[in-house]
């Protein structure tokens, strides 16, 4: 095991998504900026976002038109208006949902992009940093904005009901396409630009104040993305390009059919061959958006689950040994070192823990599960060891201290008030969040939620479903002067 750890500090995980915004959804504008100011006030040294891919049906950040893009939601109209490519009477003239603490997607889908096209039709595309932007990302921009421009002509299909020529991307179909959607393509060119251009900026801003942004790199991509449509010979796709496998778990306690998530499996084999060309690309571009990346289902890159493409459920899946050590090498050799996080939460694999222990790199754990199983109990911070971990009060797919708490018997939680020499349900929160400072773990990392003492409305996702989640946002002011001192001072106290 290499001996290269994390500075010791602690953050605060908030998507961009849940910054408070007059305009529907967290942008990388003034509250972004307002944002990290309290993160330095309170002396925090890392502030972790959920990934910031466009997002397509369902909303997942985790499920992303692109492994390379950024999601146009996130640009910030106020910073078009200083630019003079909107005006204050244009944004205000649209409706971005009632309720300043819940995103309303179906609101943004169909206003967004109006205003987005609004701004475009200002936008001099002559421009040198625009020209220069399009050359330098050109290896996947072009693909990504034919994408777009394609599947927006088509109403949101999927690429694999796109007529064969385009779906099988033909020359001849292409230059077609590329020649009748020009000014669609330069549209979606434009938001990668302004994004890029806005959060280039707020990351340079958090780290003038000594703060690194922790990002998040989903394992798979989705199957309906410019990746796998302009990037097939990757995945193991039959000649009609559907899936022959699909990415998913088996059956557990928590679910008796397993669940299926549908990304297509890469095809390993292949990547290694050209020393994984795609995903080193894949890389190097997170590598330039955040500080430190945190790799998500760690367990997929040392055995990986697959399952029948045609199968209604995961019980008829199968493990297979992943890429190992020869990926983790070059994702360390591109980043360079004490820039990875492993999500390895619930892995119990030898195989993976191993790996986890040859890399160096740091784990997770989650105290909301700290206080349950017996003394052997790894989420509990007496068995942190020598502390090489992040340690989190819970994530994103996990239910809010308050939540998870909240249904559980005295009984019940008994030896949790015991261990944490508390009396009371209501200073679970704030003894939690004790206790994770006071840890050996590395970094320390708070739901923002669990600070606000919010209960399950403002979880941010609930696996297997779809519908309502992503959409917690936090009203502004929410965190308290009185609560920011408090933070401060445990920082100071604990040494983060």
């Amino acid at each position: 095991m290499k001996g290269r750890r994390m500075t010791r500090g602690a953050g605060i995980l908030l998507g961009v998504i849940s910054l408070p915004s007059p305009y529907g959804i967290g942008t990388m504008g003034k509250e972004a900026f307002s944002f990290v100011d309290m993160l330095f006030d309170m002396g925090q040294k890392y502030w972790q976002v959920l990934p910031v891919g466009p997002t397509s049906y369902g909303d997942s950040p985790y499920q992303s038109f692109s492994a390379f893009a950024g999601n146009p939601y996130l640009i910030d109209l106020d910073l078009l208006t200083e630019e003079g490519l909107l005006s204050k009477e244009e944004i205000n003239s649209y409706n971005w949902g009632e309720r300043e603490d819940r995103i309303d997607y179906a609101l943004l889908y169909e206003n967004r992009f109006q205003v987005l096209e609004s701004a475009f039709k200002r936008f001099d595309i002559s421009e040198e940093g625009f020209r220069s932007f399009c050359r330098e990302n050109g290896g996947w921009l072009e693909d990504y904005s034919l994408y777009m421009a394609v599947k927006n002509e088509r109403k949101g299909d999927s690429w694999l009901s796109w007529e064969e020529e385009i779906r099988n991307r033909a020359p001849k179909a292409m230059e077609s396409c590329r020649s009748r959607l020009e000014e669609q393509i330069s549209f979606w060119k434009f938001l990668q630009y302004k994004f890029f251009e806005q959060w280039k900026a707020l990351k340079a801003y958090a780290n003038s104040k000594d703060i690194k942004i922790i990002g998040d790199v989903p394992l798979y991509v989705a199957l309906d993305s410019a990746d796998v449509w302009a990037e097939r010979e990757q995945f193991m796709l039959n000649q009609e390009g559907e899936p022959v496998e699909v990415s998913g778990c088996p059956p557990d306690a928590f679910s008796d059919e397993g669940q299926k998530w549908g990304n297509p499996i890469y095809d390993w084999d292949k990547m290694k061959k050209d020393g994984f060309a795609w995903w080193k690309k894949r890389i190097e571009a997170n590598g330039r958006m955040f500080d430190i990346i945190r790799i998500d289902h760690f367990i997929g890159v040392a055995r990986y689950y697959s399952i029948p493409a045609e199968d209604a459920t995961a019980k008829n899946g199968r493990w297979n040994l992943g890429p190992g050590k020869k990926l983790t090498d070059m994702i360390e050799k591109t980043l360079g070192a004490n820039r990875v996080i492993a999500e390895d939460l619930g892995v119990r694999v030898w195989r993976s823990k191993l790996l986890l222990y040859r890399t160096g790199w740091p784990g997770m754990r989650t105290l909301l599960f700290a206080f349950s199983g017996g003394t052997f109990n790894e989420h509990h911070p007496r068995n942190y060891g020598r502390g090489n971990l992040v340690a989190y009060t819970g994530t994103h797919d996990n239910e809010t201290l308050v939540g998870y708490f909240q249904g559980k018997t005295d009984q019940e939680l008994a030896y949790m008030y015991q261990d944490l020499q508390i009396q009371e349900r209501t200073q679970i929160p704030d003894a939690i969040i004790r206790a994770l400072f006071e840890s050996r773990a590395d970094i320390a990392l708070v739901q923002m939620q669990d600070y606000l003492k919010l209960g399950n409305e403002a979880r941010m996702n609930f696996p297997s479903t779809v519908g309502e989640n992503w959409r917690w946002r936090m009203v502004k002011g929410a965190l308290s002067k009185e609560k920011q001192d408090q933070i401060r001072a445990m920082t100071e106290r604990c040494h983060r």
